[in-house]
């Protein structure tokens, strides 16, 4: 069988959210106690082409876990697999210990876990705080929100505040700022935020620094630093080994749809994550 490259094949709340492999490459969690997500025996193929071939995964409380690996290594499909857009063909995931089966994307923002894709979906000609609660509006309580269903605006806009105060974003002052005014690092800010705010389990970045500038590239990286100080799990998937190394607590490389081993920034230099990547140096074959 063949590996493809990697790619896509193509309600109002109640409330407002408050912030809040084995061998010797193979590194252990930063974070302390059990994972929070974790994926066993993954296996996802296309036909007679295998996009993941027995991945395992894990990631704990406050921890940054950085995914890389060449083109058609299987990173695209793993997190598609992790957050509902594809249904492995087998293997099992597991949110907080418990066997988790995500039909569609919405099973897994309903269970916690929120993505960022490179392509931001962020609606430009609404203000900061319409997209942090794009397709989440919170109605008012009582009469206006149940009858004539008006939005609470105050509240939203507080929680948006909040959230973004929160994340040490600084470069936003103007909540009622439309997003199309906003540089390219600002609205990555936005779309964070946005998934911090209801991700209240595990947020996945992917690329979050792609096509950005070095200061709005840094500004990402701050606030994926500050999503991992208040406890949340972080996935990021990124191709900048400077920008993985510099945040990563651990490093899981795919290689050819398979894991092919995990390292961290203290046991191996970018060099060595790279050898392993691209099949230079032997990994924990799995």
């Amino acid at each position: 069988m063949s590996h493809p490259a990697d790619g896509a094949p193509g309600t109002a709340t109640s409330t407002v959210p408050t912030p809040g492999a084995a061998g010797s490459t193979a590194a252990a969690p930063a974070g302390g106690g059990e994972p929070v997500l974790r994926a066993e025996g993954l296996v996802k193929t296309f036909g007679r082409v295998v996009g993941l071939d027995d991945v395992d995964l894990e990631v704990r409380a406050g921890e940054v876990l950085a995914i890389i690996g060449d083109n058609g290594a299987g990173k695209s499909t793993l997190i598609k697999c992790l957050t509902g857009a594809y249904v492995p063909d087998s293997g099992q995931l597991y949110l907080d210990g418990k066997p988790v089966h995500f039909r569609r994307p919405q099973d897994a923002r309903d269970a916690g876990i929120e993505t960022v894709y490179q392509t931001l979906a962020v609606a430009p000609a609404l203000d900061i705080t319409s997209n942090m609660f794009l397709g989440r509006e919170v109605r008012r309580k009582g009469f206006a929100g149940s009858v004539l269903r008006m939005l609470d605006q105050r509240g939203m806009r507080a929680s948006a505040e909040e959230k973004v105060r929160a994340l040490g974003i600084a470069t936003i002052q103007n909540m009622s700022q439309t997003v199309e005014t906003l540089s390219g690092g600002q609205r990555q800010a936005v779309a964070v935020a946005r998934a911090a705010a209801f991700g209240s389990k595990v947020v996945l970045l992917d690329e979050p620094t792609a096509a950005l500038g070095v200061k709005e590239s840094g500004q990402v990286l701050r606030t994926i630093k500050e999503l991992r100080a208040a406890g949340l799990p972080v996935i990021l998937i990124s191709h900048n080994m400077p920008h993985v190394f510099e945040v990563a607590d651990r490093i899981h490389i795919q290689r050819l749809g398979r894991r092919a081993a995990v390292v961290t920034p203290q046991s191996h230099t970018m060099s060595d994550a790279v050898a392993i990547m691209t099949g230079a140096a032997p990994g924990v074959d799995r």
